[in-house]
């Protein structure tokens, strides 16, 4: 048995130490962010009815989210460089919690839109901002199972979104003379308000900020994250990294990856509904099956990437199993088993691929370019998040099934394993 003082055992008591106080709360805050990006998804199964919109008002609608997020996202990276984070994400949290709680009070396509827009504009900057805050916090050679702990809220937002969104449509419909996709907008909106008042007392600026650290810990740490630094060739300028071909490369890899992730969260309801033909509370629990698949082998996969220090090939491996399970579920299209079985394997691949490529620009940029860089990728990837809904509806209406839309996502998935191939070649 190692002595106690052995410094690996210093340093994994020293990280584990860090993953409990901040991991679970980042976590929860992503759950909630996710519910009230995607949770349109379920609206959509009682709203576009209601209100008489067809699927192509909708998938513009889901889409343009993604449309105020780009505008705000690289912006909002850089502020909250300046400003520090707890600042920032609190600001981020209050304020999509109540643009998606006043969602309820849409009436009209133009309403429908502007709400949806207003919303990226004031999520824009939360994702990226957590993916750097994490870099104040973590060596390169611990980031894939750390982003994809925290990534896991995407699954894990689906398991629990799903039936939760279900009981809420049904239960609560008509109950003071609102609709259940009313109501549902309410429920998981406010929760985000409640904790952005709450991040502002939990969340540190970084390693010199936090009282929970000892003197000790603190200069282990920031005596391991200068290694990292040193151990890795990095645009620090923000200029530099607007200027790498790489930097834009993975900006094109990252929208492939989310045409994928966002065809998957804002279209499984209906998919599933489809196939179903069953309650509202019967497709919650049911499109929360390829979710639990997904949430159980991310950070598996995650882990795997960082034991090994390798990423090319997880990646690949994962964007090629996300397009064979878009694939198979355009095949199975009568089979609810067999559907449900192929959407676990697209969900388990897309969510995977997502969370192993973040280390890698992490691994290229550092300081304010991180900052900035890491927003302006996210941003640019995340206008997949815009083309996939709206060429989704387009597609249904057009054709007036899923099957040309699963085909779609699964193109996007191909493109992106095969650019990771061509980007890292020679590179570990």
């Amino acid at each position: 048995m190692p002595p106690l003082d052995h410094p690996d055992d210093l340093e994994n008591a020293l990280f584990r130490k860090i993953s409990r106080r901040l991991l679970p709360f980042l976590f929860l805050l992503y759950v909630v962010a996710y519910l009230d990006r995607v949770n349109i998804g379920f609206a959509k199964l009682q709203m576009n009815a209601d209100l008489g919109f067809s699927d192509t008002v909708y998938g513009v609608g889901a889409g343009v989210f993604f449309l105020g997020y780009f505008l705000f996202e690289v912006p909002s990276g850089l502020i909250l460089h300046r400003v520090g984070a707890r600042r920032w994400i609190a600001r981020v949290v209050a304020m999509w919690g109540l643009i998606s709680a006043a969602t309820l009070w849409v009436d009209t396509p133009a309403s429908f839109y502007a709400l949806r827009f207003l919303l990226g504009l004031g999520e824009a900057g939360f994702f990226p901002g957590i993916i750097y805050y994490l870099t104040l916090w973590y060596p390169s050679a611990r980031r894939a199972q750390t982003v994809a702990v925290f990534m896991a809220a995407v699954p894990v937002a689906g398991v629990l979104g799903g039936p939760l969104s279900g009981w809420v449509m049904t239960a609560l419909d008509g109950a003071q003379g609102l609709r259940g996709w009313q109501w549902l907008f309410l429920a998981e909106g406010l929760p985000a308000v409640l904790l952005g008042l709450f991040t502002w007392f939990w969340l540190d600026d970084g390693p010199a900020h936090a009282r929970w650290l000892t003197r000790e810990e603190k200069a282990r740490l920031l005596a391991c994250l200068a290694r990292d630094e040193d151990g890795a060739a990095r645009h620090t300028a923000f200029g530099a990294a607007v200027k790498s071909p790489r930097v834009w490369a993975l900006a094109l890899l990252y929208f492939l990856l989310v045409v994928g992730l966002y065809g998957i969260s804002f279209w499984m309801p209906q998919i599933v509904h489809d196939l179903d033909r069953g309650s509202y509370a019967a497709t919650g629990l049911l499109s929360a099956i390829p979710y639990l698949a997904a949430a159980l082998g991310m950070v598996w996969l995650g882990r795997s990437s960082d034991r090994r220090g390798e990423r090319r090939w997880h990646l690949a491996g994962c964007a090629l199993a996300g397009a064979l399970g878009f694939a198979a579920t355009m095949v199975w299209a009568d089979s609810l088993a067999g559907s449900l079985a192929a959407l676990s394997v697209a969900a388990l691949g897309v969510t995977a691929a997502v969370a192993v490529f973040w280390p890698l620009p992490t691994a290229m940029l550092s300081g304010r370019a991180a900052a900035g860089g890491i927003a302006l990728i996210n941003s640019l990837g995340n206008l997949g998040g815009y083309a996939s809904p709206a060429a989704l509806g387009w597609l249904k209406d057009l054709t007036g099934c899923m099957a040309s839309g699963l085909l779609l996502l699964a193109a996007a998935l191909l493109g992106a394993a095969w650019l990771v191939l061509g980007l890292t070649r020679g590179r570990r």
